[in-house]
């Protein structure tokens, strides 16, 4: 999904270079390595220190046909259990792909009821991420304000766009072979060899967004490695990766009228229209202004829209995100949607981890199809649908056309020998749309699959639902999961989604208990991360 504003979360990775996809639960050929224990040490994140976490690396084959060849240091963090026994390691990843979850090892204090407590929890930079060692980087650069119009109206703006997505596609080559080896597949092996070095039997696993499908290509792999999962959000493993995002396209512009509605619901707060349709037609007509002078001289059109799909992912920011809205068009403040944009490039200008990362995994999991013309025609019969982030998106992507590394074969995600797992999804989430965590349940055919009917937001949980929040403790205490219900094509419970905010001063608000909104202040933290699959 894009989000040119969000290089970052950027929040999709890999088959390294193989010709044939794995069989499903086939342990993984030649591959003897054995990691070296970590050596933990002082984390550099004052965050990280304050939570008691340890720092180090793992040591892990760059390419893992070639075990006794050169390495690469994987980033991790510790915070060990608090109770007298452990139940294990909990890995966890935010999803991107391209997302740091080194800092993700405090996440157990946000399960109720100290269930959190009885783990190791575990935070990594996947290989290229972040603190990781080599990290990868293309072009700083090129995601500079103002950018062309996303929307190729003319020739030339295609023309641009192309040239642009090409440059950053030759400007990766420099990275050299750690391109060839960023899949899925390489991610997951790095897990297990993890899992080796920690000196453990099995690992308990809980995964965001694109995190999900590195679990279910895990699982896959390694099965018998798998004792807990949960996964929140829940990639199609059929339509990765082209496919993927023209769905996302549809989802976030459903999404993006129902934020245009909730607008509305407070138009005697924000006074910006007393119907969605009124919102999102002032919405696009600023848009319009901006293409034609961008405020400040660096808020475009583009920019615009990046600020915005972060309503189609979360309900987290929506009152953040109206009051922009307000400020620029009742009192020309373009500062207030800087601000927002910035936030949502945690990597800060002149940086470009995130999407490398990202561009380099969806690239080479799969192959995208080689022809622009093809590219040409689904992307306008989607934006004739759902013009909103159609063609946004399609330029994020766009890099894979022309990209330097070869693409693998996904793995065929297989979990009929994984042991029961816990899947969570909003019924509208966008970035990873509904149906696909219903694939996965019918994958696995022992897991149970929570859902919450219309529920914008993504990977929601652990956000201060209790609901969500209290079966995922239950599980993670003592492996207790909703009771499956027979057949396909619905879940196993259903819970309410996280709450639409409420604005300070409308009329008759409703107040959220405290522990969601301390639940949902923390999920902020994480959303730089899972701002794309």
């Amino acid at each position: 999904m894009n989000k040119f504003a969000a290089a970052v979360a950027a929040a999709s990775l890999l088959v390294s270079g193989a010709a044939i996809a794995p069989m499903a639960g086939a342990a993984p050929a030649a591959s003897e390595f054995a990691p070296a224990p970590i050596k933990w040490g002082k984390c550099e994140s004052a965050r990280l220190q304050k939570a008691g976490a340890e720092c180090g690396f793992l040591e892990t084959p760059l390419d893992h046909a070639k075990p006794n060849g050169e390495k690469i240091q994987i980033a991790v963090s510790r915070v060990k259990h608090k109770t007298p026994q452990s139940q294990g390691i909990m890995v966890v990843n935010p999803g991107g792909p391209g997302g740091s979850g080194l800092g993700l090892s405090t996440l157990g204090t946000a399960v109720p009821n100290g269930a959190g407590d009885n783990y190791d929890w575990i935070g990594f930079d996947p290989r290229g991420v972040g603190s990781s060692k080599p990290a990868l980087t293309c072009d700083g650069n090129y995601f500079s304000y103002n950018r062309p119009q996303y929307v190729p109206t003319t020739r030339e703006l295609e023309k641009t766009w192309l040239a642009r997505s090409k440059g950053y596609a030759e400007a990766c080559k420099k990275n050299g072979p750690l391109l060839e080896h960023i899949k899925t597949v390489d991610v997951a092996k790095d897990v297990d060899n993890l899992r080796k070095a920690l000196g453990e039997e099995k690992i308990n696993y809980y995964g965001f967004s694109y995190g999900t499908y590195l679990g279910q290509v895990y699982s896959t792999l390694y099965p018998q490695k798998v004792r807990r999962m949960v996964l929140d959000g829940n990639v199609d493993p059929r339509k990765v990766w082209y496919q993927a995002n023209l769905d996302q396209d549809v989802a976030f512009d459903r999404n993006i009228k129902i934020y245009f509605d909730w607008v509305a619901k407070y138009d005697s707060v924000y006074h910006l229209g007393k119907t969605g349709k009124d919102v999102e037609k002032l919405w696009y007509a600023e848009q319009k202004k901006l293409y034609a002078n961008p405020a400040g001289g660096i808020i475009g059109g583009d920019e615009w829209t990046d600020v915005f799909l972060q309503a189609g992912y979360y309900v987290f920011g929506w009152k953040d995100m109206a009051e922009a809205f307000d400020g620029w068009v009742h009192k020309g403040d373009w500062q207030t949607l800087k601000g927002l944009y910035d936030d949502s490039n945690a990597q800060g200008e002149g940086a470009d981890n995130g999407f490398a990362v990202y561009a380099a995994v969806q690239c080479t999991d799969v192959q995208w199809p080689k022809s622009w013309t093809k590219w040409k025609i689904d992307n306008w019969l989607t934006y004739l649908r759902a013009p909103f982030e159609t063609w946004g998106n399609a330029w994020f992507n766009a890099p894979c056309l022309y990209w330097p590394a070869k693409a693998g074969k996904p793995v065929e995600i297989d979990g009929s020998k994984v042991p029961g797992i816990l899947l969570i999804d909003e019924e509208l989430d966008a970035a990873t749309p509904y149906p696909g965590s219903l694939e996965v349940r019918k994958r696995y055919p022992n897991s149970s699959l929570i859902s919450a009917p219309g529920g914008t937001t993504h990977s929601g949980s652990l956000s201060g639902v209790a609901c969500v929040d209290d079966k995922i403790a239950d599980y993670l205490a003592n492996g207790t999961l909703p009771k499956r219900t027979p057949g396909q094509g619905h879940s196993d419970a259903q819970c309410e989604p996280v709450p639409q905010p409420v604005p300070e001063g409308a009329a008759a608000a409703t107040q959220r208990s405290d522990k969601a909104k301390a639940g949902a202040d923390a999920k902020k933290d994480l959303l730089p991360q899972l701002l794309r699959f």
